[in-house]
């Protein structure tokens, strides 16, 4: 038997790092977690598509994957939305897509020079017959004479993320634009006709995702406070499940500093 977990009468393994946890994202200025018990129930494999509930398990999905693309946008100050459009008819195939955004970033980081460039690109169908578009964030000025040449299949529109509170910087300019694309990734577990099965929802460049800090203690106080030790300074903004009231699920906690 491991010693890392033992079993008891009921069946149940017991960890022994019960607590709380949380798991910070220094880069991106975020964390979250929540309590863990000693307790750890027997959990039966659930075939993909056979939730009991499978709304709410799509809109946890998004959700999750919402969150991680949030934190990538802000750990690397994406801060500039742009937009790729086709001509004529527009796209219809999600793999063509793909396979032309590949293309199109390849061109954008040989044209700046070469070097690795962060992004993240998020495909969305249009409410009218002409296909798919792709949004996208970088995170440096980029021409965009230079954008409209990589790509070459149609309109290109990039913007920096403005409207925001007077003292805002990259960071929150980045999040801003990471909630654009959260959205449009959200949808594609929601929505039907969204999903592209066997395909990645979104995208992002390799090598760049945010280092993620695991704290321990017996509080939400004390992770909380060993995180802002961390970062040199108490959250901007904080969460916590005690404050929703019929909330179902374990204790939970979730925090963002900086802006």
């Amino acid at each position: 038997m491991s010693t890392s977990a033992v079993s008891n009468s009921l069946g149940r393994l017991i960890a022994p790092d019960a607590g709380w946890f949380f798991s910070l994202y220094p880069e991106a200025g975020e964390g979250g977690g929540g309590f863990r018990s000693s307790y750890k129930p027997n959990r039966s494999f659930v075939a993909k598509g056979s939730a009991a509930n499978p709304e709410r398990a799509a809109a946890e999905a998004g959700r999750r994957a919402g969150s991680k693309l949030r934190r990538y946008c802000a750990a690397n100050r994406l801060n500039r939305l742009g937009t790729l459009t086709y001509a004529g008819t527009g796209c219809h195939d999600p793999q063509e897509l793909r396979t032309h955004l590949g293309a199109f970033f390849r061109d954008i980081r040989a044209n700046l020079g070469g070097a690795p460039l962060p992004y993240a690109w998020v495909p969305e169908w249009h409410k009218t017959d002409h296909g798919l578009h792709a949004h996208f964030a970088v995170g440096r000025f980029i021409h965009r004479h230079l954008i409209k040449e990589a790509w070459g299949r149609g309109h290109v529109h990039i913007k920096l993320l403005g409207d925001l509170p007077v003292g805002s910087g990259e960071l929150s300019e980045a999040r801003k634009a990471a909630g654009y694309l959260s959205k449009y990734v959200s949808k594609t577990f929601t929505d039907p006709t969204s999903q592209v099965f066997g395909l990645h929802r979104y995208d992002v460049a390799q090598g760049f995702q945010p280092v993620k800090l695991a704290l321990s203690g017996d509080s939400p106080a004390d992770v909380l406070a060993q995180a802002s030790d961390y970062l040199n300074g108490p959250p901007q903004t904080q969460w916590s499940s005690s404050s929703v009231e019929d909330w179902s699920g374990a204790p939970a906690i979730w925090a963002q500093w900086g802006s």
